[in-house]
C-alpha cells in the first residue's frame, strides 16, 4: 500500500512539468510540428577576408530603400563573432540576465508551479537568448513549433536573418529570391511566429564591426612582424653561373629550415626596408584601443581588464554602469514576455491566461544598511527584519552604545 502511494506522488510530481494549461479549462494545445524553417534553402557561407569596404558595401545593400537586403551584413556579423574578445563581452552581458531567476505571477501572487517549470525549461532560455540577441543583431524573427513532449512542449527556431526583410515584412525561402512570404499576414504571426526588435535596427554589432576589423589587421601585421624579425631570412652569396651548382645551393637552402632564403650575387646586398622602430607596440596599442571600444560598446565599461591603471573605485563605478545595462536588458525581456510571448503561449494553449513575467527588483544593500544604521539611532528596528535582510543574528541590545567603527556593505560584514 505504501509503495502504491509513493508511485502516485512521483506521478503527480512529473505532471508538474506538463503543459501548464492543463490545470485550467482552457483550449487544447494547438499542434504545429513543422514550420517555415523547413522551406528555407540553406546557402553556403563564403569565408572571404573582410575589410572596411566590405562593411560599407553591406550597409549600402541593407539601406537600399527599394530592395533592402541584409544577407551580406548578417554574414559579416557571423564573421566578426569569431573574435574571442567580442564574444566574451557579449556572453558576459547576456549571462547576467539569463542566469537571473524570474517569477511567474497571477495578479500579485507568485505561481510557484509555473515559476519552477518555466525557469527549468530550455526553450525559455532559448527565447530569452534570441530576445537579447536582438540587441546585438537588430531585428529578430523566431518560430515556435510544438513537440508533443510534456517537459519541453515548444521548440524555438531562429529564422535566418539573411532571409528576412523586416522593412517589407518578407521572409525569403531563398536568400536571393525577389519575392517571399509576407509573414505578418499569415495566421501563425503573433502565435507561432514572434518578432523582436525594430524594422530598421542593425544592432550593436554594426558599431563593433570596424573595431574587430582593425584589431584583426593589427594582429595580422604583428604576426607578420614576428615572422620576419623573429625568423630572419638566410642569404647565400655566390658568383657561380653553373646551373648544377645553383641547383645544389637551392636544395641546400631548402633543407636548412622553414625560414625565407635568397641566393644573390656577391656584388649584391640585401637589407630590410626601414620602418618604424618598434617591437610591436604600435600594433599592441591599436589592439588595446579596439578592445576598449568593444567593451564600452557592449558592457558600458571595462570590467576587470584594466590591470595597469585599475583601482577599486574605478571597478565599482564600472560595475554600477554594467548593472544599469543589465537592468535594461531584463526590462526588455520582461516587456516582450508580457506583451508578446505570454499572449502567444495562451493562444497556443501552452500556459493559462492571466500570467505575468517579472524579475525581482534587487535592493542596494549598502544604501539600505546606511539608512538602517541612521534610523537605529532614533527608532527601534525589529531584530528579525535585520536578520532577514542582512543575515545578522541579533541576540540582544548593546549596552555600550553605538559602534565606534561604521560598517558598510562592501565590508562584507552582513553579506
Amino acid at each position: 500500500m505504501q509503495k502504491k502511494n509513493r508511485s502516485r506522488k512521483t506521478h503527480d510530481a512529473t505532471n508538474k512539468t506538463a503543459n501548464l494549461a492543463v490545470k485550467t479549462n482552457g483550449p487544447k494545445t494547438a499542434r504545429r510540428r513543422e514550420g517555415y524553417i523547413r522551406s528555407i534553402v540553406p546557402k553556403t557561407l563564403s569565408r572571404t577576408r573582410s575589410d572596411i569596404a566590405t562593411w560599407r558595401s553591406a550597409l549600402r545593400a541593407a539601406d537600399n530603400v527599394d530592395n533592402p537586403r541584409r544577407a551580406r551584413l548578417m554574414n559579416l556579423y557571423d564573421d566578426v563573432m569569431l573574435c574571442a574578445h567580442l564574444t566574451s563581452q557579449i556572453e558576459l552581458r547576456q549571462k547576467a540576465t539569463l542566469l537571473t531567476p524570474f517569477e511567474i505571477k497571477v495578479g500579485d501572487e507568485i505561481d510557484d508551479q509555473a515559476t519552477a517549470v518555466l525557469n527549468a525549461a530550455s526553450w525559455v532560455t532559448e527565447l530569452n537568448t534570441h530576445i537579447l540577441d536582438s540587441v546585438m543583431y537588430g531585428h529578430t524573427l523566431v518560430e515556435l513549433t510544438t513537440t508533443g513532449n510534456t517537459t519541453e512542449p515548444v521548440a524555438v527556431t531562429l529564422l535566418p536573418r539573411q532571409n528576412v526583410i523586416p522593412e517589407k515584412g518578407m521572409l525569403l525561402f531563398r536568400e536571393d529570391d525577389s519575392k517571399g512570404l509576407q509573414y505578418r499576414e499569415v495566421r501563425e504571426f503573433g502565435n507561432f511566429i514572434l518578432e523582436f526588435g525594430k524594422d530598421h535596427d542593425y544592432g550593436l554589432l554594426n558599431k563593433a564591426v570596424p573595431h574587430v576589423l582593425f584589431m584583426r589587421f593589427a594582429q595580422s601585421c604583428w604576426s607578420e612582424l614576428c615572422e620576419i624579425y623573429a625568423i630572419p631570412p638566410r642569404v647565400l652569396k655566390t658568383n657561380t653561373q653553373d646551373p648544377e651548382m645553383l641547383d645544389r645551393a637551392e636544395q641546400m637552402m631548402r633543407d636548412m629550415g622553414a625560414a625565407a632564403w635568397f641566393i644573390i650575387d656577391t656584388d649584391e646586398e640585401f637589407s630590410f626596408a626601414k620602418g618604424a622602430d618598434t617591437n610591436g607596440d604600435v600594433y599592441n596599442n591599436l589592439i588595446r584601443v579596439c578592445k576598449e571600444a568593444s567593451s564600452l560598446l557592449i558592457c558600458g565599461a571595462q570590467l576587470g581588464q584594466d590591470t595597469l591603471n585599475g583601482n577599486r573605485s574605478k571597478e565599482e563605478s564600472s560595475q554600477k554602469l554594467f548593472d544599469k545595462i543589465i537592468q535594461a536588458d531584463r526590462t526588455r525581456v520582461q516587456g516582450y514576455w508580457n506583451e508578446i510571448i505570454l499572449p502567444a503561449l495562451v493562444r497556443i494553449g501552452i500556459v493559462p491566461a492571466g500570467l505575468t513575467y517579472e524579475y525581482q527588483q534587487e535592493e542596494d544593500l549598502e544604501k539600505l544598511w546606511n539608512q538602517t544604521h541612521q534610523a537605529m539611532q532614533y527608532f527601534h528596528v525589529e531584530p528579525e527584519w535585520i536578520r532577514t535582510k542582512f543575515g545578522i543574528e541579533v541576540t540582544g541590545e548593546k549596552e555600550t552604545g553605538a559602534l565606534s567603527v561604521p560598517l558598510a556593505a562592501r565590508d562584507g560584514f552582513f553579506v
